[in-house]
């Protein structure tokens, strides 16, 4: 089964000042010179590009796929793979800002495991709380088949 993350309007927004931001930085000194040579031009345009693609890859990229085995939380090229039996604590939150976090939204969910490198992840599945009753019901399954 695959979430997708919910994506809502502060990070759309947070997202165009990011790109809004890189463009000033990338294009702008274009603009300012005076003699504009083609190779600067391309080079600048060509980092644009590949910083954009590369955001929009990580944020509208996130993904929760519920395997066998594990919970896999996917952006871009960054991924966690969390087994069942390793989670300690399932909570929602408000912290968006700290830890390891793969979401797009101001609603979060904290998945706390054994093996998280920063204690947790934090995510935004689209529609939480048929994820919520997903993962109870992947944890409690793998509780009953390791008893």
């Amino acid at each position: 089964m695959i979430f997708r993350s919910k994506v809502d309007r502060f990070f759309i927004i947070m997202l165009l000042v990011v790109i809004f931001s890189m463009g000033l930085v990338t294009l702008g000194p274009l603009f300012i010179e005076k003699e504009r040579t083609i190779l600067p031009s391309i080079i600048m345009s060509t980092i644009f590009i590949l910083c954009t693609s590369f955001f929009a890859w990580i944020t509208f990229g996130i993904k929760y796929v519920f395997t066998d085995e594990y919970l896999l939380v996917k952006g871009g090229p960054f991924h966690s793979k969390i087994r069942y039996e390793n989670i300690t604590k399932v909570a929602k939150t408000t912290d968006i800002f700290t830890g390891f976090r793969l979401l797009t939204s101001k609603s979060a969910i904290e998945i706390f495991y054994m093996t998280a490198s920063l204690g947790s992840v934090k995510i935004s599945p689209q529609n939480a709380e048929l994820f919520l009753i997903e993962l109870e019901n992947r944890i409690s399954k793998r509780g009953k088949n390791n008893n």
